[in-house]
């Protein structure tokens, strides 16, 4: 058993404790109470869920297991000479909550470099769709076609006890995750770079061989690595965790929880928000003629647009209500590498004005940028310019926390999900209305 398997079997059963109390002794401790708005509503903000891999503080944004994004790029493990922790290093975070030594990012990163391997079948169901598929679409299905490696369905038709579901589960994960860097950008070369595919060099890091692959260089790597860990999770109740946790709480193996996973985050609600949010500031270049405007100047733009019953993309969000950290560590990366770049002049411009206009205007809970306000423009820099394939690099990222939220509800014993439905004349009924 590797170190860090051993070390997740010590965190699980030590946690299991905890939640088995929970449940009984504290089961009918109510947590809130759930409105009508909640119901038709999406359920939004309704605290039925549980993880401990991240939580979103609307004043603090995302921590990743207690951290802030901050602290997470400054703690981890680096790579020689890099800006940026490697992604071995934030998942052995989300994995066990402790912040990984340099032996032990390694570790993870030897174990990804020995699973890495792509079976043939894979590039052969990617090669078989016609060449208009959407990148997402491929993604999906080569991430399914793989259900057959699933160390979990063998072990659970063999009658494996339920105390170890989490154990095949994790090697599954480990399995997967080795493989989507090596997938997405197969996808990428395939379909937009006239099938010319480069080959994995197994000497890097998990956001630097993504990087090779892709055809990009640096600091392509270094952006792959910060793209992955600020995307990787974001609570469970986000349409693509929440896909995730729910297919794998009726065991289902991982390979069918994240295809669904995936297929939940190609929603244009979801994962398409970075893309909208650069063909806007596009839109808006060409609506000034490429010339970069002066504050004043983007002022009058903005009152425009509002005015006239239009929202800013990539401004707002369901639950902070301060700016999105995720894009200020991205803001710190432009600022060094994209100084001179002529989108990321307007993206900058805008941050300096927007958030005080929509505070004035007054509609919006929250006036500041969120992370999908300039992840699109930073991607347009280094030339990856094909939108479609933006929601494959977040749902490289995203794999990260699902699956460490799959193997953590598998360890602790987590049921399948089954909320209550009620029909709309009950509704009617609880809110006194009479028919």
């Amino acid at each position: 058993m590797s170190a860090i398997k051993q070390k997740l079997q010590e965190k699980i059963e030590g946690w299991r404790p905890r939640t088995t109390r929970l449940v009984k002794e504290y089961g009918d401790v109510k947590l809130g109470e759930v409105s009508i708005g909640q119901a038709i509503g999406g359920m939004r903000g309704v605290k039925c869920l549980v993880t401990d891999i991240s939580y979103l503080d609307p004043f603090e944004g995302i921590r990743f297991r207690g951290y802030t994004i901050p602290e997470v790029l400054e703690k981890l493990p680096k790579p020689a000479g890099a800006e940026y922790p490697t992604v071995e290093s934030f998942f052995y975070l989300l994995l066990t909550g402790d912040i990984p030594t340099e032996k032990e990012a390694e570790e993870i990163g030897e174990e990804f470099k020995a699973r890495a391997k792509v079976p043939q079948y894979v590039f052969d169901v990617i090669n078989a769709m016609p060449p208009e598929a959407h990148p997402m679409v491929m993604f999906s299905a080569a991430i399914l076609s793989m259900e057959k490696e699933s160390i979990f369905a063998k072990k659970y038709k063999e009658g494996i006890s339920k105390m170890d579901y989490w154990d095949p589960t994790y090697e599954d994960a480990m399995n997967l995750l080795a493989k989507l860097p090596e997938i997405g950008a197969y996808i990428y070369r395939k379909k937009f770079k006239g099938g010319d595919i480069i080959a994995p060099d197994p000497s890097l890091d998990f956001g630097a061989n993504f990087a090779h692959m892709m055809g990009v260089p640096a600091p392509y790597d270094e952006l792959s690595r910060l793209y992955f860990i600020l995307h990787s999770d974001h609570e469970s109740g986000n349409v693509s965790a929440h896909t995730g946790h729910l297919v794998a709480s009726a065991l289902s193996d991982v390979y069918y929880a994240i295809s669904a996973m995936i297929d939940g985050l190609a929603g244009p609600l979801h994962g398409l928000a970075n893309e909208m949010v650069l063909r806007w500031i596009q839109g808006v270049m060409d609506k000034m003629g490429g010339k970069v405007p002066d504050e004043e100047e983007m002022k009058k733009f903005v009152w425009d647009t509002l005015n006239s019953g239009q929202v800013i993309p990539g401004y707002g969000h369901a639950v902070l209500r301060k700016t999105d950290p995720r894009y200020m560590a991205q803001r710190e990366f432009s600022l060094k590498h994209l100084a001179d770049d002529p989108i990321f002049a307007y993206v900058d411009i805008l941050y300096k004005v927007v958030p005080d206009i929509l505070r004035e205007h007054g509609k919006a809970k929250n006036p500041w940028p969120n992370v999908d306000a300039q992840s699109g423009v930073i991607q347009w820099h280094y030339g990856v310019r094909e939108y479609d394939f933006y929601t494959v690099l977040f749902g490289i990222g995203r794999s990260l926390g699902v699956l460490s939220n799959i193997i953590w509800d598998r360890g602790l014993g987590y049921p399948i999900e089954r909320p209550k439905s009620v029909t709309t004349d009950m509704l009617e009924e609880v809110a006194g209305i009479k028919k």
